[in-house]
C-alpha cells in the first residue's frame, strides 16, 4: 500500500485497527521481552517496569486473541502459565525491534526539535501576552 492510496477503506481501517493494537505502550514492551523466549505471567510484570497486573492481563489476552502471543497451561500444582510469541508474533517483533533502534539512534535529533520547538512557542506566547 502506497500512502497515495491511504484512504478510507477496508485496508485503511484494518491498518488503522492493527496499529493501534501493536503500537501501544504495553504491548511494544510484552513483544519485545517476550522476544528472548517464553516467559511467566510474574516474571513478565517484574520485567516490565510499570506497568499492573490488570494492565498485563489485558495485553496478553488481546495478543493472545490476535495471534501474536501463545498461552500454554502447564498441569501442575500451583499450575504453571507460560508466554511465548507465535510464528506471527515473532514477525511483530522485527519491525517493533526496528522502531526502537530507530528511536535509540534518533533521541537526540527529537531532543532538539522539542527544545527549538518548545522555546520558539514559549517566545510567541510572551509577545501575545505582552501586546
Amino acid at each position: 500500500m502506497k500512502p497515495g492510496d491511504f484512504k478510507e477503506t477496508s485496508a485503511c481501517r484494518t491498518v488503522t485497527e492493527i496499529l493501534s493494537r501493536v503500537g501501544d505502550k504495553w504491548t511494544v514492551f510484552v513483544v519485545s521481552y517476550l522476544g528472548n523466549g517464553p516467559m511467566r505471567f510474574n516474571e513478565l510484570r517484574r520485567t516490565v517496569d510499570g506497568i499492573s497486573q490488570k494492565m498485563l492481563t489485558t495485553t496478553l489476552r488481546n495478543l493472545e486473541r490476535d495471534g501474536f502471543v501463545k498461552r500454554t497451561l502447564f498441569p501442575t500444582i500451583p499450575p504453571k502459565v507460560e508466554y511465548e510469541l507465535t510464528e506471527l508474533g515473532c514477525d511483530l517483533l522485527r519491525p517493533v525491534r526496528a522502531l526502537g533502534e530507530w528511536a535509540i539512534a534518533n533521541e537526540a535529533k527529537v531532543m532538539i526539535a522539542r527544545a527549538r520547538y518548545d522555546a520558539s512557542a514559549s517566545a510567541k506566547t510572551n509577545i501575545h501576552a505582552a501586546e
